[in-house]
């Protein structure tokens, strides 16, 4: 299985990116994790309605444009559904079982995502009703993969 993080803007600090270069090391035994991030837009301080929208607009062309049209794609927006550790490895599995090759992740900018990003969406995760930090969502999100195939493999794992 390939599974693509999708994401708006870099990481800037060494601790999330060591985190995560953790769990795509150990993730190497069960799938294949790539990291890809396009670049965010600067947002002035008291951007209008209507210049947010721009923004996620140009941050939607650039998360469309690194799509691949048969990939299963999950945004993780506030609005989603919630699983349990176990629901989520089963999101997993199914998606395995069903043939498909390719699922990418989604994690929008400081703005959130689009209406084309929730449009092209197969399926809409929430992990919290709070907001996280788009890059510490990267690690909590790594970590959750993790888990799933933890699961799906039958290993232990930290309840």
């Amino acid at each position: 299985m390939r599974i693509t993080i999708l994401c708006v803007g870099k990481i800037k600090e060494s601790f999330y990116r060591e985190a995560i270069g953790e769990y795509v090391k150990r993730l190497g035994k069960y799938c294949r994790l790539e990291i890809v991030e396009v670049a965010d837009e600067k947002t002035p301080d008291r951007a209008s309605a209507a210049m947010e929208e721009q923004i996620r607009g140009r941050e939607a062309q650039r998360l469309l444009s690194r799509l691949e049209e048969r990939a299963l794609v999950c945004t993780l927006e506030i609005r989603g559904r919630r699983y349990t550790s176990e629901g989520f490895a089963e999101v997993i599995r199914r998606a395995e079982l069903d043939g498909r090759s390719h699922i990418v992740f989604v994690i929008g900018g400081s703005l959130g995502l689009h209406e084309k990003i929730l449009t092209r969406s197969d399926l809409a995760i929430s992990f919290s009703d709070m907001t996280f930090p788009h890059q510490l969502m990267r690690v909590i999100l790594c970590e959750q993969i993790y888990r799933a195939y933890r699961i799906i493999q039958g290993e232990p794992y930290h309840k």
